[in-house]
């Protein structure tokens, strides 16, 4: 298995597994914890493939990253009774599929030889479009768009320092690492110490 592949199989079952959690909240029946879990486990990729125009689309060559987040749906049908806070594991899990779904996305188009730009947006959207159609089909405020909350710039920020360090390692993994720990630091940092970025906040017109 080659590590842009093993990235694309963690980064879809941690994905999944937040899905079917958000799927436990609003209590929906087997098929909507898998309809749920695949949405959210492989939208980042097949946006990422589509704009890549990478034929065929990655769950499509391989048709087992369904059966993945299937397995990871039914697991947390099973067991999510067991977690007190599900919105406090969620938030968390989240944070750790967004550290691996971010150098997915970005190894792919360094395997590509994109530019800078299209490296750092690729490994953007893959971490975070799967939970912006998530939250959007389920009707939530989606968490990447929450006020301050430091998950988009983790994501931006984990793929630039990817994309810059790549040149200097004769391996993609080095980059890579560095691309979770960059991203995984911001996201855990907002979660833990309240990192935030500024608000606007509207004013009164002056007179």
């Amino acid at each position: 298995m080659s590590l842009i592949s093993f990235l694309d199989y963690a980064s879809v079952f941690v994905f999944a597994l937040t899905g079917a959690l958000v799927a436990s909240r609003q209590q929906l029946d087997i098929v909507g914890f898998a309809f749920v879990a695949c949405l959210t486990a492989v939208g980042g990729g097949t946006v990422r493939d589509v704009l890549l125009d990478r034929n065929p689309i990655f769950w499509i060559a391989q048709p087992t990253y369904i059966g993945v987040a299937c397995g990871a749906a039914l697991l947390v049908f099973l067991t999510a009774h067991l977690f007190e806070s599900r919105l406090k594991t969620l938030i968390w899990l989240d944070s750790f599929a967004l550290a691996v779904a971010v150098p997915a996305g970005t190894g792919v188009a360094l395997a590509l030889d994109q530019p800078i730009l299209v490296v750092v947006l690729m490994g953007t959207i893959t971490g975070c479009m799967g939970g912006l159609l998530r939250d959007v089909v389920l009707d939530d405020v989606p968490l990447v768009l929450k006020q301050g909350e430091l998950y988009v710039t983790a994501a931006f920020a984990g793929a630039t320092a990817a994309a810059f360090a790549r040149p200097y390692f004769a391996d993609p993994l080095p980059a890579l690492v560095l691309c979770a720990s960059v991203t995984w630091a911001l996201r855990a940092g907002s979660l833990a110490f309240g990192w935030r970025l500024p608000a606007y906040k509207s004013r009164p017109p002056r007179v």
